[in-house]
């Protein structure tokens, strides 16, 4: 377990430093001049190229490049192009709302989307498993931004239970506030997301009861529900542990629209918003802390998977 373990940590560490050239050197062949946009319209030829100094943008790309992974490996992802902050300080800041958000919206998605999709399986054939299923294909497809509207539209206009758009200035100095401006955006993203993940524990519940051991234990005198409850379940929670994982990258995305739908000060809003004034070494701290996070989660169910099913152990 442990080679498997260190194996899986240095190919995640190799991934982080491939993703990470990927994204400098990717960051560094889009059109126009940073110096340029920070002089302004009215800046001569002269400060311009003083601002290229001050930056370092007349370097090599390479020197460049090892400038910043020095930094990064010190844990220093450098300062803003355009008003010298910290990226790192900036990001932690904002993660005060990301990180919340997400967690907010992977509970919403597995709320939904575990214990209807085994109802949906249970009752397949029957109405409910109909209007189950049909309901979750038809959310699935829905565009997160309009579920957003929606989700506007009737909880904070209409009924006035939530706050619109927007964060509390004192942030989680109010709890209370901070955790009712995040209620719409975790259930904007958690239906959408919890409606994909039903379409698949039901197709995993669905294939657990036609299994061996759980038509054996109906036949010992449980109900085809209880042995699926019992004895399939546990089997499907591995699958659905890997499709989890992929579920995480769909949050990430998901959450970078709905942080500009209702104005979170994220990381998503941040990121879309460093892209427009092409702050290069915010973006590409801000893409690399993502990519990261994404290749730890895999990392993670990686190990989760090797430790609790016998037959990889068995196979090592």
């Amino acid at each position: 377990m442990i080679r498997y373990a260190l194996t899986r940590l240095t190919l995640l560490v190799v991934g982080l430093f491939v993703a990470s050239a990927l994204i400098f050197f990717t960051l560094r062949v889009l059109p126009g001049d940073v110096a340029q946009l920070i002089g302004g319209t009215q800046a001569s030829p002269a400060q311009v190229e003083a601002i290229r100094l001050k930056l370092g943008l007349n370097e090599p790309l390479l020197a460049q490049y090892a400038s910043w992974m020095g930094g990064v490996l010190r844990g220093d992802l450098g300062n803003s192009m355009l008003n010298n902050a910290s990226v790192s300080a900036e990001l932690l800041q904002k993660a005060q709302v990301t990180v919340p958000l997400g967690l907010m919206s992977l509970t919403v998605a597995l709320l939904f989307a575990i214990p209807l999709g085994v109802l949906s399986a249970m009752q397949r054939g029957r109405t409910g498993g109909t209007v189950i299923s049909f309901a979750s294909q038809t959310l699935a497809a829905v565009p997160v931004v309009w579920a957003g509207m929606m989700l506007i539209l009737v909880f904070a206009i209409w009924l006035g239970w939530f706050p619109t758009t927007g964060f509390p200035r004192q942030g989680w100095d109010d709890p209370w506030a901070a955790f009712r401006a995040l209620i719409l955006p975790a259930l904007t993203i958690g239906i959408i997301e919890g409606a994909m993940l039903l379409r698949f524990v039901r197709s995993a519940s669905l294939q657990a009861i036609g299994q061996d051991y759980v038509r054996t234990a109906a036949a010992k005198g449980l109900t085809r529900n209880q042995a699926l409850i019992r004895h399939g379940l546990p089997n499907v929670g591995l699958s659905i542990v890997t499709v989890l994982g992929l579920q995480i990258a769909g949050l990430i995305v998901g959450s970078v629209i709905i942080e500009q739908l209702f104005t979170l000060p994220g990381i998503g809003r941040m990121l879309v918003t460093d892209v427009g004034n092409r702050d290069l070494i915010k973006v590409q701290g801000e893409l690399l802390v993502l990519t990261g996070f994404i290749l730890v989660i895999g990392f993670l169910v990686d190990l989760f998977h090797r430790v609790i099913d016998p037959r990889q152990r068995e196979s090592a």
